[in-house]
Parts: structure tokens; sequence; C-alpha cells
């Protein structure tokens, strides 16, 4: 896949020291023709996810991964806007390091855009070959009505609002980080109804969410309470 793009792969970390390796492994070796960087956010993991990445960074080269650490658990939203700030690419990926997001599907992303256009490619569990591996029903259930309630509410024109797993180009991801006020999990939901709302061209590729193997999840009944308070912000002022 020959194009003349570069595409900054923005991971944020904590606590991923089994994972990170892998994933990186799995995008090196999916994106074989295509000028990339990975830039690695972690938030002062005590797991040494960091040291992991420092010898990765012999193995691949510096100038091919970037470790651009914090000092502690800052939230989502902010480790995207410190990876951008190192971003050199005119194209920003945004993805998940616990594997729940597989590389395989990122040609899939990037060939979707150079077919469309489209300012945003994001990856959705709710079409047609999408879905999701390793969750019980009632996290599926959970998932999906919530999914159900914000496009109810919200009428965002993507099937899947609380993905994380999105391809945009550099300036798009500016802007819409500057129009956010979220910085946890409803980050991405803000992110998506916001470039909707704005028009920009949106197109969905179908994506398998698998449930982290290593590690534990970060998701809990506080993640939850803010989604709801979310949903209601959103609802208000978009």
């Amino acid at each position: 896949m020959e194009c003349k793009n570069k595409y900054s792969i923005i991971i944020p970390t904590y606590n991923e020291r089994l994972n990170i390796a892998l994933i990186v492994y799995l995008v090196f070796k999916h994106l074989r023709d295509v000028d990339f960087e990975i830039i690695v956010v972690d938030d002062g993991s005590p797991d040494g996810t960091q040291e992991i990445v420092k010898q990765l960074q012999q193995v691949y080269g510096e100038d091919r991964i970037l470790l651009r650490a914090r000092p502690k658990k800052l939230g989502l939203g902010t480790a995207y806007s410190h990876g951008l700030k190192h971003a050199s690419g005119n194209f920003v990926v945004i993805m998940d390091a616990d594997l729940s997001h597989h590389p395989k599907y990122l040609p899939s992303f990037i060939k979707k855009q150079l077919e469309t256009g489209a300012s945003i490619v994001t990856g959705t569990r709710y079409v047609k070959y999408g879905g999701v591996h390793g969750w019980n029903l009632m996290r599926k259930l959970t998932s999906r009505g919530a999914n159900v309630l914000a496009q109810t509410l919200l009428w965002p024109s993507v099937s899947d609002l609380t993905g994380s797993f999105r391809l945009y180009r550099k300036s798009v991801l500016e802007d819409l980080i500057s129009s956010c006020v979220s910085k946890g999990y409803v980050f991405q939901m803000e992110m998506i109804v916001r470039a909707s709302r704005k028009g920009y061209h949106i197109e969905e590729v179908p994506i398998t969410f698998v449930d982290r193997v290593y590690g534990s999840s970060k998701l809990g009944g506080s993640e939850i309470v803010e989604y709801l308070k979310g949903l209601v912000y959103l609802l208000v002022t978009t």
C-alpha cells in the first residue's frame, strides 16, 4: 500500500508491559509499505512499560517509536493531545494498547480514507462483519444499550459512538481536541459527536473488538457514571 501520507499512531499506556511489545510488532507487520511512527504516551506506569518501550526503540529505532511519558495518570483525552504535539504525520491513528484493537485493521482504515477522502475513519462493532469477542452477555448488553441510548439522544450519524479505534486527518483531530472538554472515556464519544456536528466526512470500517488478553480492564462503575454525565452534557451543548 504505497502513498505519500505519513501516519502517526498514538497509543496511550498505563501498565501495559505485557502488551506493548506485541502490538508494536503487529503494527510493523501489517503496515510494511506505509510511512508511520508510533507515539507511546505512558502515564507513569509502575510495571515497567517505559523500559519495554525503550528496548523496542533499540530494535525499531527512536525515529519510528517515540516515548512521550507523563508523570502520572492525566486522562485519555489529554494523552491524545500530548501525543498529537509530537506527531509528524498528516494523519493520526488512535488505538488502545491492550490488543483490543488489532493492527490488522489499519490497512482497511487507510484504504477507506484513500478511497473516500474522509476526514475520519472509525472502527465499528455494530455493523455487518463487526463484533465483540471475549465479553460476557451482561457486558455486551451494557455496551450495546449505552450505544443505543447515545444514538437515540444525539443522532451522531455513526454506528459506534464509544469506540476508540480511529484514523483522523491531523488538522481535524487538532480542531476536535480544541473543542472537547471531556478528559476520560467520554472523550471518544464527544469527539465523534462534535465531528458529526461540524460536518466532517466520517467513514466506518467493521472491526471485531477483542477483550484484553493481559492485564486488567480500567473500565469500572465510575466510568459508567462519567459516561451518563457526558451524555447529558453533549445533549445540552451540541
